[in-house]
């Protein structure tokens, strides 16, 4: 895996965070709290680049899995203000006038994008921005909801791998329990993301890192990691197949149809 030097890299993203904050001339940024890794560590470095005062966190459960005693437990800790908004009523009113029965990944997605309303909703309100808590790893197999918790201002960790992450929130601060704890978007009982991605995180992030980074062959990384190249065919379907997701909308073109003056 790469070798980054996380003191250096937390000082980039604290400067990053408070930079674009004074250049949009907003008051402070919102950020939705789950009780994970990525968005406790999002938290822990906006504080450090803002202050607590300029931090909201908004929890937005739709059912409890254990991660909302986490989820305040980071507010408790940065002392910045948490709001615990229940998007139950909100999914399931919406769910009502589908006309069908949504399966998992659909209902999943809707409560994803109910908790980007929210956001928005607060930081349009306080006249702040919505920082994201993406990561690299789930950024390019495409694990997050477009226009869900993919949708935001500014993604702090966009750029980190997820173990990445890991080692920064460690430095960080971040409580152990929130490090330790098998990583889940909480979007159904028993969810996990290494189920849903099909491999575990440490391997994908060596994968997608020689794949992307350096740009080595699947036969290449199979025999430099000693694993089967369907592990790594595997991830490369999971990054080709979710491109759309990284790019806004674009249309053909039609300057060769237009004509002349």
């Amino acid at each position: 895996m790469r070798r980054l030097d996380y003191e250096a890299a937390i000082e980039r993203i604290v400067d990053f965070i408070r930079r674009k904050v004074r250049e949009a001339g907003v008051s402070g940024v919102v950020i939705g709290i789950s009780g994970g890794v990525d968005s406790a560590t999002t938290a822990f470095l906006a504080v450090r680049a803002l202050e607590r005062e300029k931090v909201l966190g908004l929890i937005m459960p739709y059912y409890d899995n254990g991660d909302l005693e986490d989820a305040r437990l980071v507010c408790e800790t940065l002392g910045i203000e948490c709001r615990v908004i229940s998007i139950k009523p909100i999914v399931d009113s919406l769910v009502s006038q589908l006309g069908f029965e949504p399966d998992r990944k659909t209902l999943g997605n809707i409560m994803a994008r109910a908790r980007m309303i929210l956001l928005y909703a607060y930081a349009n309100s306080m006249n702040r921005l919505v920082l994201g808590t993406s990561n690299r790893s789930e950024f390019l197999t495409g694990y997050f909801t477009k226009w869900g918790d993919g949708a935001s201002d500014y993604a702090p960790l966009i750029n980190l791998y997820k173990t990445e992450v890991w080692a920064i929130a460690d430095r960080l601060g971040v409580p152990k329990r929130i490090i330790e704890k098998e990583p889940t978007a909480g979007l159904w009982k028993g969810q996990t993301d290494e189920d849903e991605l099909g491999i575990n995180y440490k391997l994908l992030d060596e994968i997608l890192w020689r794949l992307i980074d350096l740009k080595k062959s699947p036969e290449e990384i199979a025999k430099e990691l000693e694993i089967p190249i369907e592990k790594v065919e595997h991830v490369e379907k999971l990054v080709k197949t979710s491109e759309h997701k990284r790019r806004l909308p674009v249309g053909p073109t039609f300057d060769d149809l237009i004509a002349g003056p």
